[in-house]
């Protein structure tokens, strides 16, 4: 089963809308940038809080990014 194919399967059953490809390449980069700077569990939950947030994803890649310059 692809990603694709498992998400949509996801939204469907949490009946919630999926990301548009432009915001999964933002989520990626944000997994990434968490997961390239730390160890790569950072990366799932780093996504996790972001979303409880409720911050603009632009904005939590630069986080993300500003704490894996440090």
């Amino acid at each position: 089963m692809t990603a694709e194919d498992w998400l949509d399967l996801f939204v469907k059953e949490l009946g919630a809308d999926a990301p548009s490809g432009g915001k999964i390449d933002s989520i990626l980069e944000l997994a990434a940038e968490a997961a390239h700077s730390s160890e790569r569990t950072a990366a799932p939950v780093a996504c996790w809080i972001g979303a409880q947030a409720g911050r603009p994803l632009e904005e939590l890649i630069e986080v993300a990014k500003r704490i894996g310059d440090g």
